[in-house]
């Protein structure tokens, strides 16, 4: 009796109903070696290799596309029968890959990119030659703030008996540019192109000091308090002139939330602007001085040091400390730090024998503790001993000082009276010191 013969398993069944086993780690060391450049940059992630022929082409595997949404899965349909393979190109390379892309030369293209759209926006509608052009001549405020800073629309100014040169821009009539010489009238700050308007408007002018009330006179100068609203056309012309020579000075049209208070010189021809600084009616960080300017002619010669004063005689009239507003220009910071090393020293060689601290400092020259601090380390006039900080007047601060002493004593010296300036604090209203949009 024979028995019947064993069936053979089907291996195709078994082959698409058995699940898949993870192969052992000898397995995928072999295949790692046999295997291609792109089978051994996967090593260590779980992601699949669409591009393995394991998976692509095996018989009786049913390819289901993820449930995550890629690019791999927009064109595949809900059946899983199709599937979007992607290109060896599109796939992103692994930190370890053997084919690592030269980062050298990725960033060398990329700055050749960039360069390359550079030159297409430069050669736009106006090249680099013609945009300085338009700006000289335009002075469009919407464009690169530094280029219209750094490029001066007009050549000379004559202002009473001074010719300046300008050192910036400023916003005045596109008529102006092509002018030789603009005139200003040094009374009302009025401007023209030719001589011609000029003279016949000197010959009607009846103006002969700034439009405000007139708050201190010595025997030297004269400070005038101008409302910004009440005086509209004269403090915008005030700060067009002063934007030639300030860098940093954006405001020229709207000027009613401002004070002006302008030093003048006078003689039998009236009162000659010599510097102005300008202050807000309403400061919400405290600031004293929003914008300051000695005129160039009459510079080095101790004005830009009385208008820094006289605004720290109306703080302390005010019973506040005070600060310029920030950033201050080069020449501006200059003149601030020489004007408080001057203050402070003096105070303390009033008060030698008795303690000082950067308190009481401050309540006497109305300057802010942050601004006292910045001074005395600057003068390297702070040292820690017994743990706390102690004010040292140092040996080469007393010798700056008596040199100081006999520079003043050959020259002179120009200083506010307090007992002078006739000015009380105003008082505004809402809708007289907010912007008059």
């Amino acid at each position: 009796m024979e028995w019947p013969a064993p069936e053979k398993p089907d291996t195709k069944k078994k082959a698409a109903t058995a699940p898949s086993k993870a192969p052992s780690k000898a397995q995928s060391a072999l295949t790692q070696k046999k295997g291609s450049r792109v089978d051994s940059s996967r090593e260590g992630t779980s992601t699949p290799d669409l591009l393995a022929p394991t998976t692509t082409n095996q018989p009786g595997k049913l390819l289901r596309p993820s449930k995550a949404s890629g690019k791999e899965n927009l064109n595949a349909s809900d059946d899983g029968q199709q599937l979007t393979v992607l290109a060896p190109e599109a796939i992103t390379p692994q930190a370890n890959d053997s084919e690592d892309t030269d980062m050298v030369d990725v960033v060398a293209d990329a700055a050749a990119l960039a360069k390359a759209v550079g030159d297409t926006d430069m050669q736009g509608p106006y090249s680099r030659e013609e945009e300085i052009e338009k700006l000289r001549t335009g002075g469009s405020m919407t464009q690169n703030q530094t280029e219209i800073s750094r490029v001066r629309n007009l050549s000379r100014v004559q202002m009473g008996a001074f010719e300046m040169e300008p050192w910036y821009f400023s916003p005045y009539p596109q008529s102006f540019t092509d002018s030789d010489m603009v005139h200003i009238c040094e009374f009302c700050l009025s401007y023209f192109a030719s001589p011609l308007p000029f003279t016949r408007h000197r010959a009607k002018c009846t103006l002969l000091h700034p439009p405000g009330n007139e708050i201190y006179r010595d025997d030297h100068v004269s400070f005038f308090e101008v409302d910004g609203r009440r005086q509209r056309t004269w403090c915008r012309n005030l700060c067009l002139l002063s934007k030639l020579f300030l860098d940093h000075k954006t405001l020229y049209y709207d000027v009613d939330p401002f004070l002006f208070y302008c030093m003048t010189t006078r003689d039998e021809h009236g009162c000659h602007l010599v510097g102005y600084f300008s202050k807000e009616k309403e400061s919400a960080e405290g600031y004293n001085v929003a914008c300051i300017l000695t005129l160039p002619q009459y510079q080095r010669k101790g004005y830009g040091k009385l208008l820094i004063a006289f605004s720290y005689e109306l703080s302390k009239r005010e019973g506040k400390l005070g600060s310029p507003e920030k950033p201050l220009s080069d020449l501006g910071l200059l003149g601030y730090r020489a004007y408080w090393q001057e203050t402070i020293v003096d105070i303390l060689l009033q008060k030698e024998n008795e303690p000082a601290n950067v308190e009481d400092l401050a309540a006497l020259s109305a300057m802010t503790t942050g601004d006292v601090l910045h001074t005395l380390q600057n003068l390297n006039m702070l040292r820690y001993t017994k743990g706390q900080h102690v004010i040292v007047l140092t040996e080469k601060v007393i010798q700056d000082k008596e040199r100081q002493r006999e520079k003043e004593r050959v020259k002179g010296k120009r200083e506010i009276d307090p007992k002078r300036l006739q000015w009380k604090p105003p008082v505004f209203t809402a809708s007289s010191r907010t912007w008059n949009w």
